[in-house]
């Protein structure tokens, strides 16, 4: 679960920080504030530096400037769905990585997780989510230098 506790690690120095572990831009897209700021805090204190989007169109009104490594959208948000945002994204830069998340719909076929997946997002989360295996999966997608190790 996405919690206060995921994030608390001790702090590096501020050498060690900029050193060891190279920073990723994260476009982070998704209309809970709460989910949001807990994925921040813990993508900032990993070393990352977190752009956030509060709905689908605001999360593709920022994209283009983000530079971003890597998308981390809701699927159920207001003005855009994460669906209508993953298929903007690809029109725009076809190799950007997509994390997609949810907490809402039915299980089964027609789930947005699913149809996540087969538009090609490359790891999927149900809400809510340990920030452990949120950062073990941005390790595996992201090139070698970009990511952070789990639990420093």
């Amino acid at each position: 679960m996405a919690t206060a506790e995921n994030f608390r690690h001790p702090e590096p120095s501020r050498n060690e920080a900029l050193t060891q572990y190279p920073m990723a831009r994260i476009l982070l897209i998704d209309d809970d504030d709460s989910v949001r700021t807990i994925v921040r805090l813990f993508l900032a204190r990993s070393g990352h530096t977190v752009i956030e989007a509060c709905d689908g169109q605001e999360g593709l009104d920022l994209f283009p400037a983000t530079a971003a490594d890597l998308v981390i959208t809701d699927m159920m948000m207001p003005k855009k769905s994460g669906l209508e945002v993953m298929l903007a994204l690809r029109e725009m830069q076809p190799p950007v990585k997509i994390i997609a998340i949810s907490g809402g719909g039915r299980p089964g076929e027609d789930h947005p997780l699913v149809t996540a997946h087969q538009l090609g997002a490359v790891r999927v989360f149900t809400k809510p989510f340990s920030c452990d295996l949120l950062m073990a999966a941005i390790n595996e997608v992201l090139p070698d230098g970009t990511a952070v190790a789990v639990g420093r």
